[in-house]
């Protein structure tokens, strides 16, 4: 070691070039500021204004704490700084400045007083080292570990040989062990045995492949007990080759699956008895189609609906009520086989899925186990109880779980209309004739509302002299996707509906109307509508044809013949009458249509007041070919005679039709030999048409060549 003699005699530093220093300055990355003795600046180097944006010629005698200051800088570091300047004393510090535009970095700050030892101006140097990536990373470690230690789910750190390195304080809470208890060990300390080897073996595949993995755990607590945990497994890679980490962090859900639990059995049973509920019935139905569809089987659906419990509840009280409820609930369980379920649908009705084998014997089982007797204690005796029952079977009844319910329950209705304790078997059939019935009467009243029918009109002449007497008005419906639909497509679908009337209201005022049109051209035309039973039996059909005549004075009654239709019976034939009687008086006329095809032919015709009888068509067509047709044509027409009332015979096709038709003794005619039914604006040119071709005033036997 060199003496102190020897330093004392050693030679002076070298100078050193003032250029060479003022490049160091001038390149370096950090940012340097020259200040005076009194603080402000005088000079900066490039980096200074790169980084912050301010021009040297703008910052010349600035404060740098007025210049870099903002919000978020430290008001008492600050302070610290002007203090050590102010004494030109050494300083180091870390602060939060800000650039030109506003945006904050953080600086390690080391500030050197200079003067007269160097041989300058009184003042400092200041070096500003950029540490706001330290900084920000300094912050996410601690945010991370804030997270880490107050984090509500547990989380476990392990090494790439699954060794836990560490837990946070959550992990301690809810498994009940403490870190040093598990520093060094596998999790599987906490592996509650549930789960076979394959489960962690597919979990750890998922990690493998994916890098993650989630799901629910059953683990064991410390002290024993189980519960079920949410965790997520996540591999962390380093940046060192082949080094990673396992991050796992769960929660306890054992609480929420209890609560889940509890929901699910408020949303799926009934609290009363234990039972399925509806919902559940549902679903369970849908399952079990699904099995009779596989395996090509049937099941049926009962809705059993007790007999009478409202006067139960009313002379017992609820609790009695409630009480048989349970009872009941508790036979129908033991009388089932598995496989099968019962359900409280709601009040006293329940539903049954069968999907054993003779389901007829488990019913009858059923309905008598509701008739034994049940006990209700507190002095109140026993009491009796019966049911209805409605069944529906899959796949005959092709409906979905809710039609199946709905249809077995339409069932009851019809088992309560036959009497109690009776059961009754769904038709699907029949309720597709009657769904179709639906239907078809809901596209009626739209095209009723929206003018889609039409009336035709069919001439009627008179046999003797070819004179035309009227037409028949024939409705035809003008569908917008079918076409022109004849009257057998849907009227049929009429009968006994609320339709009924409305549309006989709409023939009649539509005929009147058009008769109205060819009285006005001249053409003085009578005209027939047909007039349904239940229309004519309705209690306002008088009053309406009267304020109809009323608001149409212009109307001859005399001119409209009302149909009835023989083959439909007329239920009250005395009240028929009476309406009839009416309508006559009214200046109507009544006409009985279809003759010989009902089975009150005579009496019809001898109590009816009618003023005319039309022969149904088909007996007409084939009189000249059968005798038993004929033979009727001729005993109705014979018939016309004895009570005084014309007949008109529907169906005539030749002139051998008429010639016969004329012998026989018939007056008035109608059909394909004298015209099909026509438009209304067809009219007045058919009948000129046809008055030039039949002027011939000898009649039909004289007109062979008319043409017909």
């Amino acid at each position: 070691m060199p003496s102190q003699k020897g330093l004392e005699h050693s030679e002076p530093p070298p100078k050193v070039d003032l250029t060479r220093l003022s490049l160091v300055a001038s390149t370096s990355r950090n940012m340097i500021m020259i200040l005076g003795d009194a603080g402000a600046i005088q000079w900066v180097n490039p980096s200074f204004r790169n980084f912050t944006g301010f021009l040297l010629t703008d910052i010349i005698g600035t404060r740098p704490s007025k210049l870099l200051g903002g919000s978020g800088t430290d008001p008492n570091t600050l302070r610290r700084i002007a203090r050590q300047l102010h004494r030109a004393e050494q300083y180091e510090e870390e602060i939060l400045l800000y650039t030109s535009t506003g945006h904050p970095f953080w600086v390690h700050v080391y500030g050197v007083p200079i003067g007269k030892e160097q041989g300058v101006a009184p003042g400092f140097i200041v070096i500003m080292n950029n540490i706001s990536d330290h900084k920000h990373s300094e912050r996410g470690l601690l945010i991370a570990a804030s997270v880490f230690d107050r984090s509500h789910e547990a989380i476990i750190i392990t090494d790439q040989n699954n060794r836990i390195i560490d837990v946070n304080p959550s992990f301690s809470r809810i498994t009940g062990y403490s870190r040093s208890d598990v520093l060094g060990l596998n999790p599987s300390i906490l592996s509650s045995g549930r789960h076979s080897p394959a489960y962690y073996r597919s979990m750890w595949k998922t990690i493998e492949e994916k890098g993650f993995w989630r799901g629910e755990i059953w683990n064991r607590r410390k002290n024993g007990e189980e519960y079920v945990e949410l965790q997520t497994i996540s591999r962390i890679h380093l940046e060192e080759p082949g080094s990673y980490y396992h991050v796992a962090n769960f929660t306890d859900i054992t609480e929420l699956k209890n609560h889940a639990k509890d929901i699910e059995r408020a949303a799926n049973y009934d609290h009363l008895t234990g039972l399925p509920n509806l919902q559940l019935l549902k679903e369970r139905l849908h399952q079990a189609q699904i099995h009779a569809d596989t395996h090509e089987t049937s099941l049926s659906v009962g809705y059993v609906d007790l007999d009478g419990f409202q006067a139960i509840n009313a002379n017992f009280g609820t609790d009695a009520g409630d009480k048989i409820l349970r009872v009941l609930a508790g036979r129908f369980a033991q009388r089932l086989r598995s496989g099968d379920t019962v359900a409280r649908i709601g009040g006293d009705e329940f539903g049954l899925i069968l999907q054993s084998e003779n389901h007829e014997a488990i019913y009858d089982r059923i309905l008598s186990t509701i008739t034994e007797p049940i006990d209700l204690g507190n002095d109140l005796g026993s009491v009796t109880v019966s049911a209805s029952l409605g069944i529906t079977r899959y796949p005959s009844d092709s409906a979905d779980a809710e039609g199946l319910i709905r249809h077995a329950d339409q069932a009851v209705y019809m088992a309560k209309d036959k009497g109690r304790n009776l059961l009754h078997v769904f038709d699907p059939e029949l309720n597709e004739h009657r769904r179709q019935k639906r239907a078809q009467l809901i596209e009626l009243s739209r095209a009723l509302d929206n003018r889609e029918f039409e009336l035709y009109f069919q001439p009627q002449v008179r046999i003797e002299d070819c004179k035309v007497i009227g037409f028949e008005a024939l409705i035809r419906w003008n569908h917008p996707h079918k076409g022109l639909l004849y009257p057998d497509t849907f009227l049929p679908s009429l009968e006994g509906s609320h339709l009924e009337v409305p549309l006989g209201q709409w023939v009649l005022e539509e005929a009147v109307y058009q008769m109205g049109l060819w009285h006005a051209a001249g053409e003085d035309l009578s005209v027939s509508i047909n007039i349904s039973p239940r229309h004519l039996m309705d209690r306002s059909f008088a009053l309406y044809l009267e304020s109809f005549l009323n608001s149409h004075p212009a109307i001859k009654p005399g001119q409209i013949t009302l149909e009835v239709l023989e083959s439909t019976s007329l239920e009250d034939i005395k009240r028929a009458s009476d309406v009839l009687a009416r309508c006559q008086a009214l200046g109507f006329r009544a006409a009985l249509d279809d003759f010989g095809t009902g089975f009150s032919s005579l009496s019809y015709i001898s109590t009816l007041p009618i003023d005319l009888v039309k022969i149904e068509k088909s007996f007409v067509i084939n009189m000249l070919k059968d005798s038993s047709d004929r033979a009727i044509v001729e005993s109705v027409i014979f018939m016309g005679q004895r009570f005084n009332h014309p007949i008109l015979a529907e169906g005539v096709e030749s002139m051998e039709h008429a010639r016969a038709l004329r012998d026989l003794g018939c007056e008035y005619m109608q059909g394909y030999g004298v015209s099909r039914p026509m438009q209304a604006n067809c009219v007045p040119e058919w009948v000129r048409q046809w008055r030039e071709n039949h002027s011939d005033p000898s009649g039909p036997a004289r007109t062979s060549d008319s043409g017909w």
